[in-house]
């Protein structure tokens, strides 16, 4: 008999959760929004690792963060060991970097790392689908061959390169060894990454609104201060992190894709940019203008012109109400200076994820003014 008591209203669907995510690098540009993504779908659990929280933490009943130090092989066991009888999908987005990417250090700490997890992980993993993998169009040249001649645009099966090192081959190599054909994994590769945190080492927004925000302070010219050809031309593609997220939940989703062998797919928002397009509109957002002469300078860079300004970026950030960042946890001045003298142009394509069924994609400019909207509602930029 129907309770008369209770009308249907008040009664609360029981949510049966089908699917456990472990994200290792919540807090990075991608991972936030990932984790985000995952618990706006019915049925989702996810646990989030990082060494330290967000300053903006999502708030789940689903959602559970646990820091931890991935580089210590004690603690990850102690933290990650006892949350894999649960978890079916894993998202690798983090990487160490400590040592500058091309070097062999670089490699071995980022492979340790990942051992690390995979030893807390795999062998009480009972439930486990999938493992997805975040690298980087990067996977197509080294530091070493930026001289070379021509406009490639990279697929998936283009090889690998033969000189230098490059940990992202390190750890697809550790992946596909460790796994040893029984869980199926995929590898996203993402190139300029668009999106809002303050953990992130190369993080082009935090670049560009410190930048625009110190400019309007200062009552400073909004240079592009980098090579004519960068500003001209198409040279990287840009990629949005909630493109990225999108793409990492439909390859490790999607039964029609799974494969134990490993599957590469690169994540880029699907059309090519100039920065002479996108620079008059990000110049109005922060209410700027741009000079009609002296964008480009040989001498100029954005590191030394940047160097001093650290106080002003808290004077506005008190003066603002932000949240208290400095200016390094948002800007990584010599990554800029190296985006707008790209010494190769690297551009890839997305046909394969198109042909398979994944058809999301973003205009760059649009995705520029999203997350600058982003980061002033998390009041990391006035």
């Amino acid at each position: 008999m129907e309770n008369p008591t209770m009308s249907n209203k008040e009664i609360t669907p029981l949510v049966i959760l089908n699917n456990v995510a472990l994200i290792l690098g919540v807090t990075g540009l991608v991972g936030k929004e990932l984790a985000k993504k995952l618990l706006a779908k019915r049925g989702w659990k996810v646990y989030g690792i990082a060494r330290d929280p967000d300053l903006v933490s999502i708030r789940d009943s689903n959602y559970n963060f646990i820091s931890c130090d991935l580089l210590n092989p004690i603690q990850t066991m102690e933290k990650i060991s006892s949350l894999v009888l649960e978890v079916t999908h894993v998202f690798w987005i983090t990487w160490t970097s400590e040592f500058p990417l091309d070097t062999e250090e670089c490699c071995e700490q980022n492979k340790v790392m990942m051992s690390n997890a995979l030893d807390a992980i795999l062998p009480r993993a009972k439930v486990l689908k999938h493992i997805s993998l975040q690298t980087g169009t990067k996977h197509y040249v080294s530091l070493g061959s930026f001289n070379v001649n021509g406009v490639p645009c990279y697929d998936e099966e283009s090889p690998r390169v033969t000189e230098g090192y490059n940990f992202y081959y390190v750890l697809e190599d550790l992946l596909k060894e460790r796994l040893a054909g029984k869980v199926a994994w995929t590898v996203q590769r993402p190139g300029l990454i668009l999106g809002c945190s303050h953990r992130t080492i190369y993080n082009v927004m935090g670049c560009l609104c410190v930048y625009g925000t110190i400019c309007k302070h200062l009552n400073l010219p909004f240079v592009f201060g980098g090579l004519k050809e960068c500003w001209e031309e198409f040279y990287i593609d840009g990629s949005d992190a909630r493109l990225i997220a999108d793409q990492h939940i439909w390859a490790s989703t999607n039964d029609d894709i799974r494969s134990a062998d490993g599957q590469a797919f690169n994540a880029i928002n699907g059309t090519h940019f100039t920065w002479k397009e996108i620079w008059p509109a990000l110049a109005q957002k922060f209410e700027l203008e741009v000079p009609e002469e002296d964008m480009f300078s040989p001498t100029f860079l954005f590191s030394s012109f940047m160097a001093d300004k650290g106080s002003v970026w808290e004077e506005v950030s008190a003066k603002k109400g932000l949240k208290q960042t400095k200016m390094e946890d948002l800007a990584n001045w010599a990554f800029l200076d190296t985006l707008f003298r790209c010494p190769v142009k690297l551009l890839a394509n997305r046909d394969k994820v198109n042909r398979i069924g994944f058809t999301a994609n973003y205009q760059m400019l649009d995705s520029i003014l999203y997350w600058i909207d982003c980061m002033r509602g998390e009041k990391l930029n006035p």
